[in-house]
């Protein structure tokens, strides 16, 4: 597979989108419900994602392709994918692993890259694979540092259910970015920019129809909510669209296992976020996990 070059600047944008927009949402915490919270990222995010389809297509041209049925499909999937994805993350923090449960959810990186060599027949080189599994390893120590001092300690925490629904996860959001690659495949046209937006619109729409539909029969409440905190909820909304418009993107340039693996520097983002946006003084464990990190994604692009 020939790569863009436009894929790593992509998946570093999709990086930082999603790293914004989980500060924001965190001002949601205590309005709204985890589904009425689901529901915000995607409702809010199809205005803005058709306005991006609409702004791209003047500015380079080109006409929307014809849906059929293997992509709706397969964009449905991908949708209902990331809403048990992130469901099954959120039932991670329950479990008071909020550590664990973020950690084994970023073996997403591993996870995609062997579904898609299962599914997709994507390759990628021996150096790749041992950038992924440091990468991952990284996460994990920055996740874990302090909350597992000795190797039984951090066996005893895989088998915790915070562990569990963390994994789940990660296999959920590793899936997501197969199926979306898969539906983005299924579109004809030669753009695949231009298929990548139009993917994340239908996806966000489906996506709120199967969740805001839940919602409205389970918790009418908060189906309101969504709408009274309109303010803070379109701005996640807007974040999650152009996130999601780069993390499609860059699925549609590049091998899922890279995007996944160059995507693991949100956590990056989020210590430095913390460091110069909250003040807060890294730890010698949280530099060596971000070091440990960056010599990652090095050996990915290196062997990519």
């Amino acid at each position: 597979m020939i790569l863009s070059p436009l894929w790593l600047p992509v998946t570093l944008a999709a990086a930082l989108f999603q790293t914004w927009r989980t500060a924001l949402q965190q001002k949601l915490r205590g309005q709204l419900s985890v589904n009425a919270a689901a529901v915000v990222r995607y409702l809010y995010g199809v205005p803005v994602g058709a306005a991006l389809l609409g702004l791209y297509m003047l500015v380079f041209g080109g006409s929307l392709p014809a849906l059929n049925l293997p992509f709706l499909a397969l964009a449905a999937a991908g949708g209902l994918g990331q809403i048990l994805g992130t469901n099954l993350l959120i039932m991670a923090f329950g479990h008071r692993g909020f550590a664990v449960g973020t950690a084994y959810a970023k073996t997403e990186a591993v996870q995609g890259a062997i579904l898609a060599l299962v599914l997709l027949g994507e390759r990628i080189s021996a150096i790749a694979w041992i950038g992924i599994s440091i990468g991952v390893g990284g996460v994990l120590w920055l996740s874990l540092a302090g909350k597992a001092r000795n190797a039984g300690e951090l066996l005893r925490a895989t088998v915790q259910p915070a562990a569990v629904c963390g994994l789940a996860s990660g296999f959920f959001f590793a899936l997501t970015s197969v199926l979306i690659k898969a539906a983005n495949l299924e579109l004809p046209g030669d753009d695949p920019i231009l298929r990548a937006l139009v993917t994340l619109v239908a996806a966000n729409i489906l996506q709120t129809l199967m969740q805001g539909s839940w919602l409205l029969a389970r918790e009418p409440d908060q189906a309101r909510a969504v709408f009274t905190t309109w303010r803070t909820s379109a701005q996640v909304g807007a974040l999650s669209a152009c996130g999601s418009a780069c993390w499609f993107t860059a699925f549609a340039l590049a091998p899922v296992a890279l995007v996944r693996a160059v995507g693991q520097v949100e956590i990056i983002f989020t210590l430095l976020f913390s460091r110069f946006y909250l003040r807060e003084q890294p730890k010698r464990a949280e530099i060596l996990g971000a070091l440990t990190v960056v010599l990652g994604v090095v050996l990915v692009l290196v062997g990519r």
